[in-house]
Parts: structure tokens; sequence; C-alpha cells
């Protein structure tokens, strides 16, 4: 059964103090399954004090008795990956099998923060005069708001919790309302592995609500978020008129390069798979596929029998590889840019349209012949849609790559250590795989460059986004 989605504040599960719930769907089913608890102004003020009150014990507990709990918490993920896999597939739509992964690889993302947060470390700086000792000290920011996307709800929280407790502050999360329950057996978790009440919060809502308060809070010494530039435009813009400091995750519109000398077949399997997990709905998934003109057709061809070979489900069939969208929305919004990229001059050599006429479906799609004037061109589609077009030189696929405000990822593959340099050198980017996909693993830099944000989501770099730097000079006496 579902289970509906309490608030998580001052160490105890409960309603909002007004009562007040909103519904959770199935994609699958468009059916409602449960509800989440809304969070009222009192609700946040709570979390808000209960952070604030717990902050001093957590700091001064030590990076050695955090780690342990956060271990502790990652055994408790992945004895439970099953069951909230479970839940995350019945609100997300994604295959049960994708859904246990996410669960599972953010139980590797705790671990691994709860290890780095043992070995964040000062430094003695050697001073120019005598009886002078110079240092370094990290220490924690304070109290974290926290914002977790629907997409990855469970991936992305971990990310932000993780960070933030292993560096020694406490964190209020705000959930994803169309995923709340998953989320909320995750940070169950926390709970249950012994972290004191107050230290982690969750709070479910009204988005602009909760983003005002907490945002305005002066309790509140650092935001994190990962959602849509426009949305994490709005917030920066607030975080900055509180000379407060952020991580910000935002779209992509990756570039995907595969050039003559690629290794064909492992270029083929691997972006494909990168494309349509999640059905697309991934801020790194590849989008603009650039293929060198002597193997674009024989790609082309092999990418769409690749695609033809995907079941669209429901995620809790065990042979669906590919779920529904998360809600209407985004199926609005596929079908809008289609019939605008139809208009502008694209073909469409697979899929364009929803599947059955009942659930978020919609099908594997590549599209070929856009112009640059189209929407799909410019605009991030956050769903199974595969864009396709041709390049020449080296040169002019990195114009290409480079001509969005976007700079999340880029994928590239060739068999040209010159070519690769080019390409990792040449291309605006935060992260940059090339001839395999290697991205967003817990021990790596998770982030990206202009309208995809700032800051990292992971590695070791993450940790310096909740921590500050003291310098302390003492001359001796």
């Amino acid at each position: 059964m579902y289970p509906n989605a309490n608030l998580f504040i001052s160490g105890r599960w409960r309603p909002a103090q007004g009562g007040e719930v909103g519904p959770v769907f199935n994609p699958a089913t468009e059916e409602e399954i449960g509800t989440f608890a809304i969070a009222s102004i009192g609700d946040l003020e709570e979390a808000v004090s209960a952070a604030s009150s717990s902050f001093a014990g957590w700091r001064a507990l030590g990076p050695l008795e955090r780690s342990g709990i956060l271990r502790k918490a990652s055994a408790l993920v992945r004895e439970r990956a099953g069951a909230i896999a479970t839940i995350m597939t019945a609100e997300q739509g994604k295959p049960l099998a994708e859904a246990e992964r996410e669960v599972l690889n953010s139980a590797d993302i705790v671990e691994w923060f709860a290890e780095e947060g043992r070995r964040t470390y000062g430094r003695v700086i050697p001073a120019r005069t005598p009886n002078v000792v110079q240092t370094v000290f990290r220490e924690p920011l304070g109290v974290v708001a926290g914002f977790s996307p629907w997409n990855f709800p469970i991936a992305q929280a971990a990310r932000k919790i993780g960070a933030a407790l292993s560096a020694g502050c406490p964190i209020i999360l705000k959930g994803p309302e169309d995923t709340p329950s998953c989320c909320a057996e995750f940070v169950r978790a926390f709970a249950d592995a012994g972290v004191p009440a107050g230290v982690v919060s969750l709070v479910f809502g009204v988005p602009n609500d909760i983003s005002d308060f907490l945002i305005a809070h002066p309790a509140i010494r650092k935001i994190s978020f990962t959602g849509s530039t426009a949305v994490g435009k709005m917030l920066a813009a607030k975080a900055g008129a509180q000379m407060k400091r952020c991580t910000m995750e935002l779209g992509g519109h990756a570039p995907a390069i595969v050039c003559d000398d690629a290794d064909f077949d492992r270029a083929v399997k691997t972006l494909a798979m990168a494309k349509f997990r999640n059905a697309g709905q991934v801020c790194i998934a590849p989008t603009r596929f650039l293929v060198q003109r002597g193997v674009y057709d024989r790609f082309l061809d092999a990418f769409i029998e690749s695609a033809k070979s995907i079941r669209v489900g429901d995620g809790s069939n065990e042979t669906t590889t590919m779920g529904p969208l998360a809600h209407g929305r985004r199926m609005e919004a596929m079908e809008e840019l289609v019939a605008d990229g139809t208009r502008t001059g694209g073909e469409i050599h697979l899929g364009g349209k929803r599947v059955g006429n009942k659930g978020h479906f919609f099908a594997p799609t590549v599209i070929s012949g856009l112009g640059k004037e189209a929407r799909l061109m410019n605009e991030e589609p956050f769903g199974p849609l595969a864009l396709f077009a041709p390049f020449t030189e080296i040169e002019e696929v990195i114009e290409e790559a480079n001509r969005l405000p976007y700079g999340l990822a880029t994928y590239a593959f060739t068999g040209s250590s010159s070519a690769a340099h080019k390409l990792s050198s040449g291309i605006e980017t935060g992260m940059m795989t090339i001839n395999h996909h290697g991205m967003s693993l817990p021990e790596l830099p998770h982030g990206g460059v202009k309208d995809s944000g700032y800051g990292s989501e992971g590695g070791a770099e993450a940790l310096e986004g909740y921590m500050t730097f003291k310098f302390v000079t003492h001359a001796m006496t």
C-alpha cells in the first residue's frame, strides 16, 4: 500500500499543523494514490527553530561520530531499497530496476560523504616572521535549506543531506510534491540511524511559499537547489539579496558528439541508454546528437533501431524499459515542442506522439533537420526527444556546443586524442565524458557553468559549499 507522506520536524513524523494535504498521482494510471502534508508557516518556523537548536550539538559531535551515523543510514537505505523503489515507481513512473539502482546509488552517495567528511582538513601557512602561527580551519556554515526535484527524488536528496550532515550542518529539505513518499522513506533511514532531532527536517507544500520563507529567514545560511534554470535564477536572486551562499544545479541541453573515428557500437549503445533513461527526464541527458558526416546516416539508422527496442509501459511491469513522464505538464510540453519542431522543418523518424490514451506515456522520439530557431534546439526538452544534426569539422561542432547558454554536461566519442583534447578544452561545460558514460558517481564533481548553475553537488568540491574557511593568525607572547 502507498504510504501517505507526513512532515518530519523536531524528530517527529506528523501531519501539517492545519491538517492540509495535497494529492499524489500515479503517472502510469493517472489515479490518485495518496497524499502529502502541506506545511504552514508555523510548521516551517518549527523546522527552522529545531535546526538552529540542533546545530551546536551536531557540529560538536565531530566528524567521526557523524560519519558513523551516516554510514548506518546508508546501510538502512540498502536494506530497504526494494520497498523504497516500489514507492518511487508508483509516484514517479520509472521502471523498478531503475528506481532500485537510484536508491542503491543514493546509499553509496551518503556513505561516500560519511567518509569524506572525516577529511575536511585545515592547513598551516608558514609565517613571514618568527613566533607567529598561521592556521586555516574549515567550519560548517550553519542551517541549510535544500530543494530536491522529482526526477531523482532520492539521489538528489542524498547529495544534499549527505553533504550537509557530513560537513556538520543541519538541513531542512523541501521534498518534491510529485514524489513525496519515497523521499520520506529515505529521510526515515536517517531518523532510524540516530540523527538527533532537528538535524534533518522534511517539509512539503506550496513551493513559492516555502522558498520565500526559508531563503529570507536569518537562520538559514546556505541554499542548495536542483531544478530548472528559470526557477533557479529566481531563487538565486532571493538568496543574493540575503547574502546567502548557494549551490545551483540547473538545466542543460547536452551535446552528444560522435566523430567519424568513434567506436560506433559503443557510441550507439551508450548514448541510447543515456538518452532514454528515466524517459529523458534527466538534466544531463544527451539532447543534441551532433554526428560527423562520415557516419551520420549510419549512426542515425542504428540509433533509431536501438530506440525501437525500448518497451514503454508501467514501471511496475518487469518487462518495461521506459516508464511514463512524471505528470501531465511534461506530456503537454513534449507535444508542444514536437509540433514546433515540425513547423520549423524537423523530420520525425520515430515517435513524436503519446502512447495509448491512459497514463503519461510518450514514445521515444528521434528528430532531424531542425533549424536553430526551433524551440527544441534552444530549450531543454526534459523528455525522450533525441535531436540529430550533422557536422563536418571539430571547430564547427565546438561552436554549436557553445551556442546555447547552458553548460552542464557534454558527451563525446572519438578515437583521436587530438580531437578529444580540442573538444575537452574548447567546450564550455561543467562535465564532459569521452568514449563512455562517466558522470554522477559519488566521488565526482557534479555541476555546470553559465545558465546551468554553479557549485558542485558531488565530490570533495560539494563539501566546500557547506563550509567556511576561518583564518587565525597567532603571535606568541
